[in-house]
């Protein structure tokens, strides 16, 4: 945990953003694999994470925005959870740490929350993916559990999301401890995958090495010969001579803080012409995407510049052709890049993704696209400095995808389909990293992960 001052100034500055009522947090309970003791690995709340730091299930915390009390329910162990599980400390040890006093059974949540209702105050809550926690409000607040997340409190989510989308320089230190299990991971990877090995050889390494240096992955690793699946999370592949390995992987740090680092790089430690021509074209995209991030830049604007460095270099090989201004207006891009830029980080991968896409990354004045490609852009308002992004432009040859278009005569003033066949067995190439707005510009975060040709080459043929 961080210091108890900070748990305490992160609610009191929310408090003072909320004008009345009761804000509810509920903390993440165990998730059972396929019986009750059987459980996934416990990962708590990020929301609750943020404004109490205990990482224990079965815990609630309430802010009486009102009475300006702050309260956290739970119970303690009982001794037939002692042993089983150890001696643990009481609830009111842990809401101490961070800088609350009053505690209570979580029976006695019901009460509060009823007395309230029965008081016409206002209940905040944020939008819940756990399906037991929108049991639990079904159960308090008598909303239908179907209904429950269209009564989360815009204002609470507004609120929070203005305080955590900037980040403290502590919560950038922590980033960057994930960061450098990434380093560890990423370069891992390319020193131990050859030819004849299984997709889930390395996965299974390098998931193993998160676990071994921080708090385990941060999302389910995607690690395949097949690139141009873009969230491929089927190891079972074998590993040929000639193949691309993409690896999107992060992990967290002790205080759950992520990265998401994607590198790409020959099984067999050389990259072909091909390989490299394309290659060259996703990374000079990328440290473009990277020179234009600055404060009052929309993302959007550089998702567009991006898109166009990536049509040019597809033009320049033949893959492309036309004016490359029009065919990214028209979206026809997004045929070999059909994915947003990047994405907020920081708590989570995809930081406060629950609270909806369209209230962190859309505005009245910035609205989401309909467009292929562009409407997965995550985030496209003005940048702001603290905001830690993702850049992670790619190039894939999706078959589907190229039997679709071509059939449809889609673009063909500006795709080459005859030249663009002749990849399709091809898979693709994304590369990706954490960054920082600055008040002046941006910074990668992290220690530098190998990423231009002849270093991901040197690397991957220093295998182990």
């Amino acid at each position: 945990m961080f210091n108890s001052k900070t748990y305490i100034k992160r609610r009191t500055e929310l408090r003072k953003k909320i004008g009345g009522g009761l804000i509810l947090f509920l903390g993440n309970n165990e998730a059972p694999m396929n019986y009750t003791d059987n459980t996934y690995t416990y990962r708590q709340d990020s929301t609750f994470l943020y404004y109490f730091g205990l990482d224990r299930s079965e815990l609630v915390a309430v802010i009486d925005v009102d009475e300006n009390k702050e309260i956290v329910f739970g119970n303690d162990f009982s001794l037939d959870d002692i042993v089983w599980m150890g001696p643990q400390p009481s609830i009111k040890q842990l809401a101490l740490k961070c800088g609350v006093k009053q505690t209570a059974s979580l029976n006695d949540l019901e009460t509060m929350c009823g007395n309230a209702i029965r008081q016409g105050r206002k209940i905040h809550f944020v939008p819940q993916y756990r399906y037991d926690n929108v049991f639990t409000l079904h159960r308090i607040l008598g909303i239908m559990s179907s209904r429950v997340n269209n009564f989360a409190s815009t204002e609470l989510i507004k609120a929070i999301a203005e305080q955590r989308m900037i980040k403290s320089k502590e919560e950038i230190a922590e980033i960057e401890k994930a960061i450098a299990i990434s380093y560890q991971m990423q370069t891992t990877a390319m020193r131990f995958a050859r030819p004849g090995m299984y997709e889930r050889d390395v996965m299974g390494f390098i998931a193993g090495l998160a676990t071994s240096l921080g708090s385990g992955t941060s999302f389910p690793v995607i690690l395949s010969r097949h690139g141009e699946t873009l969230h491929n999370h089927f190891y079972g592949n074998k590993f040929k001579d000639g193949d691309l390995v993409v690896n999107d992987s992060g992990a967290e740090s002790a205080l759950h803080y992520a990265s998401d680092i994607t590198r790409t790089f020959p099984v067999n430690g050389k990259f072909s012409p091909r390989q490299k021509d394309i290659y060259e074209i996703v990374l000079l995209s990328q440290l473009v995407a990277i020179s234009e991030i600055k404060p009052d830049v929309n993302f959007k604007s550089v998702h567009l510049k991006t898109a166009r460095v990536i049509a040019e270099g597809l033009k320049a090989i033949g893959l492309m052709q036309g004016n490359m201004k029009n065919a990214v207006e028209a979206g026809a891009h997004a045929l070999f890049f059909p994915h947003g830029l990047g994405h907020l980080m920081g708590l989570d991968v995809h930081d406060m993704e629950n609270y909806g896409e369209n209230n962190l990354g859309y505005d009245e004045k910035t609205k989401r696209s309909t467009q292929f490609g562009l409407k997965y852009l995550r985030y496209a308002k003005p940048l702001v400095p603290g905001i830690v992004i993702t850049v992670e432009p790619g190039i894939y040859f999706i078959p589907q995808l190229i039997d679709k278009w071509q059939s449809e005569k889609k673009f063909t003033e500006f795709i080459n389909y005859s030249k663009v066949n002749k990849y399709r067995d091809f898979g693709g190439v994304r590369i990706e990293d954490d960054v920082v707005v600055t008040k002046k510009g941006s910074r990668v975060l992290g220690k530098p992960i190998p990423k231009a040709v002849e270093d991901v080459e040197s690397v991957a043929s220093d295998k182990i």
